[in-house]
């Protein structure tokens, strides 16, 4: 396994679109490996493959308060997301020193593949939906910063984007 370096804002490398994992083969499985080191050694609860510079879509995700129940998603899709959503306040590896509230989908469906290749079809709802929302905007090529709609905690004095509160 080895550590791997994080991309930082505002690398044009992190606006690419990752294109699906074609084989869950060795390559695969040793990228997982060396993702979840990265993640916990710089001590994230997620990690897409975008922000280590590679545009596959494959994420990792550990909200597990003892840290030892990671989640691996290959191919993740979000296909439903409920109409209310929650503000809640994120950062993220690749926009270091920075946090901002985002509003996301309070809960989701999503699908995708395990380490196996096995196919996931899963709910999940508050930190965990917002941790999978987060990670997935990632494959899209967009970061947590785009998605902040009140900017009042960094000095300005309105709501920036009301219409999406």
């Amino acid at each position: 396994m080895a550590l791997l370096p994080i991309l930082c804002f505002p690398d044009p490398r992190l606006h690419k679109v990752a294109q699906p994992v074609q084989a869950v083969d060795a390559r695969i499985q040793a990228l997982i490996a060396d993702m979840l080191e990265t993640m916990y050694d710089a001590h994230g609860i997620g990690l897409a493959a975008t922000q280590i510079d590679v545009h596959e879509r494959l994420i990792v995700i550990d909200v597990s308060e003892e840290r030892d129940q990671p989640l691996v998603l290959i191919n993740p899709e979000i296909t439903w997301s409920s109409p209310d959503r929650h503000k809640g306040e994120e950062g993220c590896l690749s926009v270091p020193g920075l946090r901002g509230v985002v509003p996301r989908h309070q809960r989701i469906r999503y699908t995708g593949f395990d380490p196996q290749g096995q196919p996931i079809d899963r709910v999940a709802e508050g930190f965990h939906a917002r941790v999978v929302q987060h990670e997935c905007d990632h494959l899209i090529g967009k970061l947590y910063p785009m998605r902040v709609t009140d900017f009042t905690q960094f000095g300005f004095t309105e709501v920036l984007f009301p219409e999406l509160d």
